[in-house]
């Protein structure tokens, strides 16, 4: 099964793949050369379809947990200054999407959306400490029904072009549920209050819509 998102890169990619396929085979070259440059074509292929790909995910749901947004490595978990929002401290975990993770954005926690905002930038690595404030980035923040807010912030990377958020100020969601996608590789980081208990370790492998990243 495979994302909207990705519905004209992959016609493109298959499009391209035709036709370098009948290039190759229909000039005068070695045949070794000819089945090598026919394996990495099909390759490439099967990266793009990888990256578009987007499996079913059951959501634990439940009141108590934040569950991770999107699939990667945790690569931060420290108490720092979120200035946008919150303008104060919060406990932010950082999950980093490599080109190969699952790229499904989806919402960490169920409630009501109460921000969500588009932020054009640069495109620093992903892992660079400005990125976060100053990349191309997306922020939504959802209220829950216990009245705990959950933050969380799409990074564009290097090579991140193109962030989409579905979050909509006001409307309903279910934890789990896709809220955005972002193309190839990125970070997102989740703000919690600070007492918040963490349930994952640096360099932990999550998924996303499964992996529990906290518990309030």
């Amino acid at each position: 099964m495979f994302h909207r998102e990705g519905n004209t890169s992959i016609l493109i990619a298959f499009v391209l793949t035709c036709v370098l396929m009948s290039v190759v085979w229909t000039l005068n070259m070695p045949m070794w050369l000819q089945i090598g440059l026919s394996i990495v074509i099909i390759g490439l292929l099967f990266i793009i379809l990888q990256f578009f790909r987007n499996p079913k995910r059951l959501t634990p749901l439940s009141d108590s947990t934040i569950v991770s947004p999107v699939d990667g490595k945790v690569v931060v978990i420290e108490k720092v200054q979120e200035n946008e929002f919150f303008k104060g401290e919060r406990l932010m975990i950082s999950v980093f999407m490599s080109p190969i993770n699952v790229h499904v954005t989806r919402h960490p926690i169920a409630g009501t959306v109460v921000y969500s905002k588009y932020h054009p930038g640069k495109y620093l690595v992903a892992w660079h400490p400005k990125a976060s404030e100053e990349n191309e980035r997306t922020t939504v923040v959802v209220t829950h029904k216990s009245g705990i807010q959950v933050l969380y912030r799409q990074i564009a990377g290097a090579l991140a072009k193109r962030i989409v958020n579905y979050a909509k100020e006001n409307e309903q969601v279910v934890q789990g549920s896709e809220s955005g996608f972002i193309k190839f590789g990125s970070r997102v980081d989740v703000y919690l209050p600070v007492d918040t208990k963490v349930e994952v370790a640096l360099n932990q492998v999550v998924k996303g819509g499964v992996s529990t990243l906290a518990t309030i």
